[in-house]
């Protein structure tokens, strides 16, 4: 009988780790007992006792509570490391101390709780290439090479392209290999993300075309830009600002340079999960003359394999309305090749 006064500590030892446990009170009258893992985007990880790991809308909480502290992100910025209490509907409150009352928030104005680190951003991208060649009556061959990097973090993205091809016909009766086309351009792209839309960006371009005596061609950029959409399917945004155009021509000694306004858009989408097309325009209207401008258009389809080869067909079209001496202003170039996503 002496140690019957020790039972009631002994079940208290014993079923302490039962009757401590974060808690979910549901709009529906559920209560949920487990652990709170993480909330983000409107979205609660619950591991409960009795269900395992599940997923729950914030909007489906009435309220909550937590054995321990735990990290708590509001939207104004606040970052709360401490034990949240059960409150009124639609609001939680965090312990105070001693002498403090607790404090009670909206659940509306929690941005997130235990946020998983985020991934460190990270150069992602594809290489591609083509050979061409033809042997008999006529002897042709060409070649073309592409790469695209891209790096994207919360604030910022950073975008890499190159573009290069040269072909050579032979002549049948003297044997001498002409240049039917040699160009290359490459391109730079920085955005900087005032908010999860908005963006201010500055870009470069160079350009090279022997066939179409073009020297060079050298764009400096910059503007602003909205994301209308981002995500693993589909991605959709235009741009606006003011470029400087600077041309100079293998066959005319002088070189042109002006101040141009700069429009554009960059669109892409999985239309199918092995499927993706791409499209991507810029115009260059000068600001003294709309009717002299520099158009510059891009279309890919691309087509995976496996999960990360593919082949794709890609079509260039340029309009220069002031071109070399004796060249069109229109350049179409198709394109067809494998490549590598990475």
């Amino acid at each position: 009988m002496r140690y019957s006064k020790y039972l009631p500590l002994l079940c208290i030892v014993l079923f302490s780790p039962i009757l401590h446990a974060d808690e979910l009170l549901l709009k529906n009258g559920d209560r949920l007992t487990g652990k709170i893992q993480y909330l983000v985007e409107g979205k609660l990880v619950f591991k409960a006792d009795v269900a395992g790991e599940i997923t729950i809308d914030i909007s489906s909480i009435e309220t909550f509570s937590s054995d321990l502290p735990i990290e708590l992100h509001l939207k104004d910025g606040t970052i709360l490391n401490q034990r949240a209490i059960k409150a009124e509907p639609d609001r939680f409150a965090i312990e105070g101390g001693d002498t403090v009352q607790p404090q009670t928030f909206e659940l509306a104005n929690l941005m997130s709780i235990n946020p998983p680190e985020k991934p460190k951003p990270k150069w992602t991208g594809n290489i591609s290439a083509g050979l061409t060649s033809k042997q008999g009556n006529t002897s042709t061959d060409s070649v073309n090479a592409s790469i695209n990097l891209t790096r994207r973090s919360e604030k910022d993205r950073t975008k890499l392209t190159a573009d290069y091809a040269k072909g050579r016909q032979e002549d049948p009766d003297t044997g001498v290999k002409k240049t039917t086309e040699d160009w290359w351009r490459t391109k730079a792209k920085y955005d900087y993300f005032f908010s999860k839309k908005l963006y201010g960006y500055l870009d470069g371009r160079y350009e090279k075309d022997s066939i179409a005596q073009l020297d060079r061609r050298v764009v400096l950029g910059g503007g602003a830009g909205y994301q209308w959409i981002e995500s693993d399917d589909m991605n959709f945004s235009t741009e606006a600002g003011l470029a400087s155009v600077y041309e100079k021509f293998d066959n005319q000694t002088s070189s042109n340079s002006e101040l141009s306004v700069q429009l554009g858009y960059n669109f892409d989408k999985k239309l199918h999960k092995s499927i993706m097309f791409l499209h991507d325009l810029t115009y260059y209207p000068s600001t003294d003359n709309f009717s002299n401008y520099y158009l510059t258009t891009t279309a890919e389809l691309r087509a995976y394999f496996t999960e990360r080869m593919f082949g794709n067909f890609k079509v260039i079209y340029d309009y220069d309305a002031t071109p070399a001496m004796g060249a069109g202003s229109t350049d179409v170039k198709y394109i067809l090749s494998v490549g590598l996503s990475f």
